[in-house]
C-alpha cells in the first residue's frame, strides 16, 4: 500500500520550490509507478500552489470515494481512512503555506509603499 496522494504531492512542491534533490523525487516516482493518471498525475506535476491545492482537492474527492466504496471490514479500511486524515492535512498545510506566501506579498508591498512615503520620488 501506498499514499499516492502525498508522493505526488511532494514532486509537485519540489516542482514549485525548485527543489533538485534527485533521490527524492526518485524515490516519489517509485512509489507513483503505475499510478500517474488523473488528479494523481496532475498534482505531481503541479508547478504552482494554485495548481497543487486544485489538484490535491481532485485527489482528496477521489479518495474519499474509495474510502466511501470500501467495506469497514476490508483489511484496508483503516489504512484508506489514515490516508484520508493525512491527506486532509496535507491539504490544511498547502493552504497555509498559500497564506503565508500571500501575506508575505503583501507586506512587502506595505514596506514599498512605507519607503516611497518616507521618501517621495522627484518628478
Amino acid at each position: 500500500m501506498s499514499c499516492h496522494e502525498l508522493e505526488a504531492l511532494r514532486l509537485g512542491v519540489m516542482n514549485v520550490l525548485g527543489t533538485e534533490d534527485r533521490t527524492a523525487r526518485e524515490h516519489a516516482e517509485a512509489e507513483l509507478e503505475g499510478h500517474l493518471e488523473g488528479p494523481i498525475e496532475a498534482l505531481a506535476n503541479a508547478e504552482t500552489l494554485d495548481a497543487i491545492e486544485r489538484h490535491l482537492d481532485a485527489a482528496l474527492v477521489d479518495l474519499e470515494a474509495e474510502v466511501a466504496e470500501t467495506d469497514s471490514a476490508d483489511p484496508e479500511y483503516d489504512y484508506l481512512r489514515g490516508r484520508l486524515v493525512a491527506v486532509r492535512d496535507a491539504e490544511r498545510a498547502v493552504r497555509r503555506l498559500t497564506d503565508q506566501g500571500e501575506s508575505l506579498l503583501d507586506g512587502l508591498g506595505d514596506a514599498h509603499d512605507v519607503l516611497h512615503e518616507t521618501f517621495p520620488a522627484e518628478e
